[in-house]
């Protein structure tokens, strides 16, 4: 099996991480769910964890093909266009952006001016679609659940599974958000689990299992089947949905749920400035 060589950045502020993975022979890259910095409190954005990416494919000397998105993010804001305006390549993410893009450009009151035709991305990868990084084989697979435009990106022996499953000892992704489906999600995890059991995964987050003292983003097909806390040991569809959604109503919102969503539908652009040449992120009150 194709083996790409992956470097893993990661933002303590999100409990995020991010992926720049390429083949070693041709030295073609792509850059997987990068993070803008944001603090929501001053309203202000920098560039600290991007910039640590592109820093880092430079000095490699690799060519960037792609800046992907496994989904629309609701804990964080892509630094994608600013990583394509440095390192070139092609903004890609899952074709059910359009469903989300209509979902949350309503709740948002967009407007007309906002195309919820999936336009702001170079690229929408439809399910199976087969793509190459550099000599490598790569396919994207339709995983939804947690959001409907989530995919995985299975480049070489390397799955990139966004926020689909987590480390073994901490389980999946929650499924409650606009358009999530805990049935949908265990589907998309028994798909994952087709894949050969020595498949690299890498998470897009981690948070710390009790016990555990160090932030892990790496495990395998084989290990998830085994002893994912959540859905490995064969655990039923109907056994996961029940449990799914009960843990789903005891948690509280991401923090950045509705700044990212806003930005993250955009293709990570940032909202068109109003008259006076600010841009301002809205807050609808009593709607979520």
């Amino acid at each position: 099996m194709q083996r790409p060589e992956v470097k893993a950045f990661f933002d303590s502020a999100s409990h995020t991480f991010s992926y720049v993975v390429w083949d070693p022979a041709t030295r073609e890259a792509a850059v997987i769910d990068s993070v803008l910095d944001f603090d929501p409190a001053s309203g202000r954005t920098r560039r600290d964890g991007a910039d640590a990416m592109i820093a880092f494919v430079q000095a490699q000397g690799l060519s960037v093909a792609w800046v992907i998105d496994t989904h629309v993010h609701a804990d964080h804001l892509s630094a994608a266009p600013y990583i394509q305006s440095r390192l070139g390549g092609k903004l890609g993410i899952g074709e059910h952006i359009r469903q989300v893009q209509q979902t949350f450009g309503t709740l948002f009151n967009a407007g007309t001016e906002f195309q919820r035709d999936g336009s702001q991305f170079d690229h929408l990868f439809t399910d199976g679609e087969h793509y190459r990084l550099g000599d490598i084989d790569a396919v994207a697979l339709s995983t939804p659940g947690h959001t409907p435009a989530c995919m995985t990106h299975v480049i070489g022996d390397a799955a990139f599974v966004g926020d689909t499953l987590f480390m073994p000892d901490y389980g999946t992704a929650r499924c409650d958000f606009p358009g999530g489906d805990a049935a949908q999600l265990y589907r998309s995890i028994q798909r994952i689990f087709t894949l050969p059991d020595q498949t690299r995964i890498f998470l897009c987050h981690d948070y710390k299992a009790p016990g555990r003292d160090s932030f892990a983003f790496e495990t395998t097909v084989g290990e998830e089947k085994r002893g994912n806390i959540h859905v490995g040991h064969g655990v039923s569809e109907g056994d996961f949905v029940s449990m799914r959604t009960a843990r789903d109503a005891t948690l509280a919102m991401p923090r950045l749920l509705l700044p990212s969503v806003q930005v993250n539908m955009r293709a990570g652009q940032l909202p068109p400035a109003e008259d006076n040449g600010v841009r301002y992120l809205k807050l609808p009150l009593d709607a979520v």
